[in-house]
């Protein structure tokens, strides 16, 4: 599948910023189940980026901007070519042993009651794989899709006891749990085609989901907003241990104490793949 998609973030300031430094994890990179066509970031004003990759081997942009700045658009442009793999994540860069990923992090320590609902429903299911598809469909069941009661900061434990929340949510509430349990998980940073029929989708975010390591298979990637395994419809960009070490944009400024932000994100399955 060749998925086109297209980002575009724009801050405008009602007092004009004298600085901004931005850290852009936007690019995704290629691994067995996707390959980059093309891809580039724009900029609507004069400034600097420079490329290089963080410490989980994720392409990043250092973005530098010199004041005045009333407005300011990042758009990122490109297709990915992808193909299934089942969910099994195979050929990505692996900075760190997979033992890194049971770490705790603020927004995905678990609560006593996650962790009893994290044993409670996988008690008995025996292999590490089966276990993560079971925990995958609890958490799709225990957390409603909700864009209201969250925000970045909110953590699994908040999550887990509003019982909604949005993508980067349930997948925060499902790497808690895993670990819980003794499976290495992490966050991934991404997009989602969505096979609805429509050829043209205009979302207001990116997607989120879940890799979580298994001794057969490696890694394998789990949706519990959407109960699946990762798919074609996947585009991965960004790896972390949390939110904050896979989210697409993370700066400050100085100046401009007025912000506000809107995103413009559309994700197209390609016309030269759907005549295939």
């Amino acid at each position: 599948m060749r998925i086109h998609i297209r980002h575009a973030t724009t801050y405008t300031y009602d007092q004009p910023a004298k600085a901004v430094i931005q850290l852009l994890r936007l690019t995704p990179r290629a691994c067995e189940g996707q390959s980059v066509r093309r891809w580039r970031i724009d900029l609507d004003v004069d400034g600097s980026l420079r490329q290089s990759e963080d410490a989980f081997g994720n392409v990043t942009h250092m973005l530098s901007l010199a004041g005045p700045i009333a407005r300011l658009t990042v758009a990122a442009d490109g297709e990915v070519e992808t193909m299934e793999t089942d969910g099994v994540v195979r050929g990505a860069v692996e900075r760190f042993p997979t033992g890194l990923y049971l770490r705790e992090t603020a927004l995905t320590r678990p609560s006593a009651e996650l962790a009893a609902f994290a044993r409670d429903a996988t008690a008995g299911r025996g292999d590490p794989l089966t276990v993560l598809h079971a925990l995958m469909l609890a958490v799709h069941r225990a957390i409603a899709f909700d864009t209201r009661p969250t925000q970045a900061t909110t953590t699994a434990a908040e999550a887990f006891r509003i019982g909604s929340g949005v993508c980067q949510d349930l997948t925060h509430v499902f790497i808690a749990a895993a670990r819980v349990l003794g499976i290495p998980a992490r966050y991934v940073g991404g997009y989602l085609w969505r096979a609805d029929g429509a050829l043209r989708q205009v979302q207001d975010a990116g997607h989120a989901w879940a890799e979580a390591h298994t001794p057969n298979l490696g890694w394998v990637g789990f949706d519990p907003a959407n109960a699946i395994c990762s798919t074609a419809a996947h585009v991965r960009v960004a790896v972390g241990l949390d939110y904050l070490g896979a989210a697409p944009v993370r700066g400050s400024r100085t100046g401009g104490p007025d912000e506000r932000l809107d995103v413009a994100l559309s994700v197209t399955q390609a016309a030269a793949a759907r005549q295939d």
